[in-house]
């Protein structure tokens, strides 16, 4: 094709006819395509570009595509689509008279084209036929000159850059790029630009907004559109949920209030409005109509929509078509909502901000209205849900959603935020989903299910969760888990009824009940529990009453263990068919049974509890087979039932001032006691006392620690058991440890090992506790078929004497015996007016002035308290002495043989003089008798005379 097909000489001169009769239209149209130029449609060549692709695509009822290489210094642009026809060229050609005017496009050619002269003074388009047209600036400011007159002159005036370059086209035959519709080209003015990274840059945001645009390639990289189905666009790697969004404008916003049009003259055939909506978009990021404006939103979503423009398509023209369109849109916005993931739904709420346009701030105004009222929010049990009858946790975990998605209506899946808040979904924190769930009847393994749940947030806050509803095993719902027990297998399998445990149901048994204050009761922990123990306390009185309480004592019996303490008042049957607490039970095989006789005071327990169940439970729970031990930590008083207590307390615990031993005074009272019981009921001894050696725990309650008093035990046995009918302290020890009292006890008729017959009060020596061990111990010494030594006698007389001295003894309360043993072995009768009348030795020089036989020997410390105890007169009292032998007067440090013996005895020489005699010569009076004796020692008025001075130091 060749000539000028598209009748470029005809406009060439219509323009220059114009000019050449008015300057001042040149002048005119260079301004404006200067300013067009330099403001709207700066930096806007290829998104121009672009749009006219798009444009020729829909024409031609196919999306363009659009090529862009960079050729010796060359920008070309080509695409495919519509090619250029005379109506393009005359709308090139022409100033704001675009040619596209009908409704299938968005704007093919037009003043947009303005854009290229940002990178150009002589641009070319051409079309597959091989012909085109050409504007140059330079060209245009020749044929202007040429005119001569007024128009040459501005043109002049103006200069090189003063005249237009879209006003004048030429003819021109080149070949476009093969398989494109047409091509434009561009010399570029500054080779420096990097158009190429311009148009790589624009164009994933074109694609996405032109939908007749197919792909963009730059220099041989290819960037495609491609429609993936379900409303997904992919555009290079991103892929776009957009929803297509379009109406006819209404008649009523097609008038002003003043009845003026709404619209533009060019645009009041288009009452059609379209676009979409596309997600995720920047944030912030700008309006696209169809291509970018200036006007910022800050949306998650980005909106393309024809609205509308200034003349530099850069701002949104304001009234009642750009507000009906824009609501109209933002009505939509929920759809869009739906097309995504639900997942990632809530992405498309607008952040809490300021709106950073008009146009933004009506846009986050309709949106979020749209989203309040419409179902998108992705419902926890499928269906969407509307934000204001929704509600939404906190932390959503899938395990809690899964178990809550039945019980609560309205809840979503997504987390609640601030946005979501905004938009009216109720806040469900851990705390008020507690009171959203309190009355809810469901299986115990659903609540373990949102245990489960509730367990797995983050930074869990257990005050939020302290009235969790908690199932029981009973069917009860109770509200917290404080103060519930988390059974384990064992326990529930028993079902404890009639206890008022809050014992949860094994299938609801999560740790985090644990968390949330229950405790674990798991088989002996249970034992621990107040409310056990309780209904232990109080069973004897349930049973009288009628109550079946079998089941708490299968529940006890289970898990009780040997070393368990608090369970002896738990109710077990007895024989009689009645129930008695465990500790006032034998066993019916036990070997307590046989010591305590044919009708003993204890009940036996009945076979059929012992046969169901284990021995060392009962044991545990106090039932007794041997002696049962009592065991206080922190005793204050004589209150644990125990026989003749009061007794021992005030004898050993608490003495009067003064009735103590020869050791400190005990403490009042003992840091702990241990105490053996039923020792009072005890018939058999011979039997008892066998089985109480045996038992370990009866043996340390005999052990006396320092600083303590007697143990009861120990006291009660020794006061009160019976070896062969006597008190144990009647009997000695067996054997060598016994062997020095033998002369007056015999050894105790028992089998038994010394230390248990120690403790029990069987005797290794001659202590004197009370009156009536002082009465047998007079009846002993007095007893003519026991040969007693002088030895033993003076100690047993020594022993009565420290007693008195102690004041464990009082003479009034020992009758004076009637026969004393004296130390020359035999018994005399004590009678005052016997001649020669017994005498209790008080000074051990006066012994060689009595006869033996009646001597009652003593130390010489108790002789006083002794003498009164037999009611004696003392030999002091009744013997005068004069010495008749002649004597010296010697220091005792001058006698070598007392120092030896005196140093060897670690003692030390008296002071002052001993009278020594060659053989001491006394006269004694006894009875108005008087008799000379040979002492060894006498003692006249303080002076000592001996023959022996070493006899005499002993004396």
């Amino acid at each position: 094709m060749s000539g000028d097909p598209f009748g470029t000489e005809t406009l060439r001169r219509a323009v220059l006819d114009t000019w050449t009769a008015s300057a001042a239209r040149l002048r005119e149209d260079a301004n404006a395509e200067e300013d067009l130029v330099r403001g709207g449609y700066r930096g806007r060549w290829f998104t121009e570009l672009a749009q006219n692709a798009a444009d020729a695509g829909a024409a031609a009822g196919v999306p363009a595509r659009l090529r862009v290489v960079l050729h010796d210094g060359e920008l070309r642009v080509a695409n495919t689509g519509a090619p250029l026809d005379a109506g393009g060229v005359a709308a090139l050609a022409s100033l704001r008279a675009s040619a596209k005017r009908d409704a299938a496009t968005v704007g093919r050619f037009g003043v947009g084209f303005s854009a290229v002269l940002d990178l150009t003074d002589a641009p070319r388009v051409l079309t597959a036929d091989g012909v085109g047209v050409a504007f140059d600036r330079a060209r245009t400011l020749d044929a202007v000159t040429a005119t001569g007159g007024p128009a040459a002159d501005e043109a002049r005036r103006r200069g090189p850059d003063g005249v237009p370059v879209l006003r004048l086209p030429w003819p021109v035959e080149e070949d476009p790029a093969p398989g494109y519709a047409t091509e434009v080209r561009l010399p570029l003015r500054d080779p420096r630009v990097d158009v190429l990274a311009q148009a790589r840059e624009q164009a994933p945001d074109l694609l996405l907004a032109l939908p007749w645009l197919a792909a963009v390639e730059v220099a041989g990289e290819t960037v495609e559109r491609a429609d993936e189905g379900d409303g997904r666009v992919r555009i290079a790697d991103r892929t776009w949920t957009v929803l297509p969004i379009g109406g006819e404008l209404p008649t009523e916003v097609l008038h002003d209030d003043d009845g003026r049009a709404a619209l533009a003259v060019e645009d009041r055939a288009r009452t059609a409005w379209e676009g979409r909506w596309a997600f995720p978009g920047a944030v912030p990021d700008i309006l696209h109509a169809p291509t970018a404006t200036a006007e910022p939103t800050t949306l998650p979503a980005r909106l393309v929509v024809t609205v509308p423009l200034d003349a530099d398509r850069r701002r949104v023209r304001r009234g009642r078509v750009t507000d009906h369109v824009l609501g109209a849109a933002a009505a939509r916005y929920p759809d869009l909502a739906r097309r995504v993931a639900p997942e990632l739904r809530t992405a498309l709420v607008p952040a809490p901000g300021l709106p950073a346009s008009e146009v933004d701030a009506a846009l986050r105004e309709g949106v979020l209205a749209a989203l309040r009222r419409a179902a998108w929010l992705p419902g926890a049990t499928g269906p969407d849900v509307v934000p204001t009858r929704a509600l939404a946790l906190t932390e959503p975990t899938p395990d809690l959603l899964a178990a809550l998605a039945d019980a609560l209506d309205g809840l979503v899946t997504p987390a609640w935020t601030a946005r979501l808040g905004d938009l009216g979904v109720v806040r469900l924190d851990p705390a008020a989903l507690v009171d959203g769930l309190a009355g809810l009847r469901r299986p115990p393994s659903w609540w373990h299910a949102v245990y489960s749940g509730l367990a797995g947030l983050e930074g869990l806050d257990r005050t939020e969760l302290a009235a969790l509803p908690v199932p029981l095993l009973d069917g009860r719902l109770v509200l917290g888990a404080r103060g519930c027990l988390l059974p384990g297998k064992d326990v529930a399998e028993l079902e404890p009824g009639g206890l008022d445990l809050r014992l949860v149901h094994p299938d609801a048994v999560h740790p985090l009940l644990e968390v949330l204050g229950a405790r674990r009761a798991d088989g002996p922990a249970l034992l621990d529990e107040p409310e056990l123990r309780e209904a232990v306390e109080r069973s004897v009185d349930d049973a009288d009453a009628g109550l079946d309480v079998d089941p708490l004592a299968r529940l006890v019996l289970a898990f009780l263990t040997p070393g368990a303490v608090g369970f002896g008042a738990l109710a077990l049957p007895d024989h009689d068919g009645g129930h008695r607490r465990a500790d006032e039970l034998v066993l019916p095989d036990g070997a307590l049974r046989a010591v305590l006789g044919d009708d003993p005071p204890l009940g036996v327990l009945a076979d059929r509890a012992l046969g169901a169940h284990r021995r060392d439970a009962l044991l545990a729970a106090g039932v007794l087979d041997g002696f049962a031990v009592l065991r206080d930590e922190a005793p204050v008083g004589p209150d644990h039932e125990l026989d003749d207590e009061e007794t021992w307390w005030a004898e050993e615990v608490d003495p009067e001032p003064g009735r103590g031993g020869p050791e400190p005074e005990p403490p009042s009272p003992p840091s702990s006691m241990v105490a053996v019981r039923d020792l009072d009921l005890v018939v058999d001894w011979a039997a008892a006392w066998p089985l109480l050696a045996a038992d370990r725990e009866v043996r340390a309650a005999l052990v006396r620690l320092p600083g303590e008093p007697v143990p009861y035990t120990a006291w009660w046995l020794a006061r009160h058991g019976r070896i062969a009918g006597r008190r144990p302290v009647a009997w000695r020890l067996p054997g060598p440890l016994g062997e020095r009292i033998a002369a007056l006890y015999d050894p105790a008729p028992v089998e038994l090992d010394a230390g248990f017959l120690t403790a029990i009060g069987v005797r290794t020596d001659l202590w004197v506790a009370g009156p009536a061990e002082a009465d047998d111990l007079l009846a002993r010494l007095a007893d003519p078929a026991r040969t007693v030594p002088a030895g033993v006698a003076l100690a047993a007389h020594d022993a009565l004497g420290a007693a008195l001295e102690a004041r464990r003894l009082d003479v009034a309360d020992v009758d004076p015996p009637d026969r004393v043993r004296t130390v020359g072995g035999g018994v005399v009768t004590a009678d005052p007016d016997r001649d020669p009348v017994p005498v209790v030795l008080d000074r051990p020089w006066l012994l060689p002035a009595f006869d033996p036989s009646c001597v009652v020997p003593v130390g010489a410390r108790f002789a006083v308290a002794l003498a009164e105890l037999l009611d004696l007169p003392l030999a002091s009292e009744t013997v005068h002495g004069e010495v008749r032998s002649p004597g010296r007067a010697t220091p005792w440090s001058g006698l070598a043989g007392a120092a030896v013996w005196a140093a060897a005895a670690g003692r030390e020489l008296p002071e002052g003089e001993v009278v020594v005699h060659e053989r001491l010569r006394v006269a004694v009076t006894i009875g108005g008798a008087t008799r000379e004796i040979f002492p060894d020692v006498w003692v006249v008025d303080g002076t000592v005379h001996t023959d022996d001075p070493v006899r005499a130091l002993l004396a």
